[in-house]
């Protein structure tokens, strides 16, 4: 496994201090919201992909990929009534699979709870055919690209489409493509009954992506969640890819944040 840290911990912070200071701390990459460079990824240019790139291998990390993807990226919608605004949708879902690629990247992670909450009066099953259909170019795209699109199931206080992993698993398996995917999320688990070292085992070869935080919204270590018995279960479920801090809390600042998820992650998973 390798290990991440997503780059909105470091607000304020130019791209290359974040990823020089992921490198000091001991991360493997750097995982990037957009709306840090522009709130639209077609705003980010070809010259700026390849000079973000160059400066994370410049720094000794690499970048994992893409998350919070809509986040100020206005009038996006994955399973909107209004079919305009699902085609706008899905070709944006097809520009984020470019721009990840150009980064370096090769996972896009996809929570965006308020874009695909069900709207009053659209029936659950209209919805998950509809968000199935906006992601329909962008996954034979990222086919193309080395790009994987990881799902993430979030709790029902955030959204009413998708709260567990096997709804999850069971959306991106429709789109029958190995770019197709779901991420498992520490705090969006802590919500199902399932204790989540059972969630990863059922969950094995199903999942491309983790997110290491608490459900206390800080970083691993920084509540009572026990990393041990996940650790345990992600190496049964022969997961190999990205461990990566994701935290929404930053009331300790980025360099606490980032140091001390590192070494916990370092003395959990050796």
């Amino acid at each position: 496994m390798k290990f991440g840290i997503c780059n909105e911990i470091f607000q304020g912070w130019t791209l290359p201090d974040t990823f020089a200071y992921a490198a000091r701390a001991g991360y493997d990459l750097v995982e990037i919201a957009p709306f840090t460079i522009a709130p639209y990824v077609t705003e980010i240019s070809a010259a700026q992909r390849a000079e973000i790139r160059e400066s994370a291998a410049r720094a000794g990390v690499g970048i994992s990929g893409l998350h919070w993807v809509l986040v100020q990226a206005e009038g996006m919608f994955l399973n909107s009534p209004d079919a305009a605004t699902r085609q706008r949708s899905a070709r944006y879902f097809v520009d984020l699979v470019e721009c990840c690629a150009d980064l370096g990247g090769t996972r896009i992670i996809v929570g965006s709870p308020k874009q695909r909450q069900v709207a009053e009066g659209t029936s659950h099953e209209q919805a998950w055919d509809w968000a199935a259909e906006t992601f329909r170019d962008a996954v034979r795209r990222a086919e193309d690209r080395n790009v994987v699109i990881c799902f993430e199931p979030l709790a029902p206080n955030e959204t009413n489409f998708i709260n567990t992993a096997a709804e999850a698993i069971r959306f991106a398996g429709q789109l029958a493509s190995p770019a197709m995917s779901v991420i498992l999320d520490v705090k969006a688990m802590c919500a199902e009954e399932k204790p989540i070292p059972q969630i990863i085992r059922e969950s094995a070869g199903r999942f491309a992506y983790f997110h290491a935080n608490d459900r206390n919204l800080k970083g691993p270590g920084f509540g009572d969640v026990d990393f041990a018995p996940i650790a345990a279960a992600l190496r049964e479920a022969g997961y190999d890819g990205t461990v990566s801090v994701e935290v929404f809390k930053f009331d300790e600042g980025p360099e606490v944040i980032a140091t001390q998820s590192r070494e916990y992650l370092r003395r959990i998973f050796g």
